[in-house]
């Protein structure tokens, strides 16, 4: 007696308690009881009619995904009025516990909902994904490979493909060029850098270093100079250098 009241007095110490939680378990006998004659005496159960087979365990059973709306622009999410449907653990871990959103119910439906009449300055970024977007390309290193023995001038169309060589699919009419025309082959530009801008959703512009690279094969080749995206190199245009200074180069 002693060892069950120690044990109970265990079980129910607070250091002991834990939040309540809500559990069903749907249980189905294997065996089904006898029927009996109506108005009769039911027979005695026996302990093979109390063995059961689990049918549903709701602790292990699928939730349904919980729908939130977005009150404040997320960088790679949303902006504001924006609905999510999301697995419980992430809306209540990464949305609903730092604020970042609210339960999609009615009311705060017609609170955030977008208003489609308000024009697109009113939204902190033109897509959810713009913002981050900015920051790979401010990053970026972009070398434009140029023949080292047939002459060009530098268009579009040539930064386009050293973008989709780097893994960005720019469109042509989204590159705007530096004011100065840059032509070669040139050996002095080689590995000088200067910006190009890309204008984003038509809104927003973020600058992109670009460096010259002269190319050729067999002895016309030049050497290769590894690790280059992480040194400084001279700007190609004066009037950049400023700007290439503050900008942040890759790691």
């Amino acid at each position: 007696m002693f060892g069950i009241r120690n044990a109970f007095n265990k079980v129910l110490s607070p250091s002991y308690l834990r939040q309540q939680t809500r559990n069903t378990f749907v249980l189905k006998r294997r065996l089904p009881p006898p029927l009996h004659k109506k108005g009769g005496r039911p027979e005695k159960l026996k302990g093979r009619h109390f063995i059961y087979e689990l049918v549903e365990d709701t602790a292990v059973k699928k939730k349904d995904d919980v729908k939130v709306i977005l009150n404040q622009f997320v960088d790679g999410v949303g902006n504001v009025g924006d609905i999510l449907s999301l697995r419980p653990t992430v809306a209540y871990r990464d949305f609903l516990m730092p604020g970042l959103a609210v339960y999609a119910n009615e009311a705060n439906i017609s609170k955030y909902k977008a208003d489609e009449s308000k024009p697109i300055d009113n939204v902190e970024f033109s897509s959810p994904y713009a913002q981050r977007t900015m920051g790979c390309l401010s990053r970026l290193v972009l070398q434009i490979t140029m023949s080292k023995t047939q002459p060009w001038t530098l268009e579009p169309w040539h930064v386009r493909a050293s973008f989709r060589k780097a893994g960005y699919v720019v469109p042509e009419s989204a590159i705007i060029m530096p004011k100065v025309a840059i032509k070669g082959p040139d050996l002095s530009l080689q590995e000088k850098e200067f910006l190009v801008t890309v204008k984003i959703n038509n809104k927003e512009e973020v600058n992109v270093r670009c460096r010259i690279h002269h190319w050729a094969t067999g002895l016309e080749r030049l050497p290769h100079l590894p690790f280059h995206w992480k040194k400084t190199m001279e700007p190609l245009i004066p009037e950049q250098a400023p700007i290439l200074e503050n900008m942040p180069l890759a790691k």
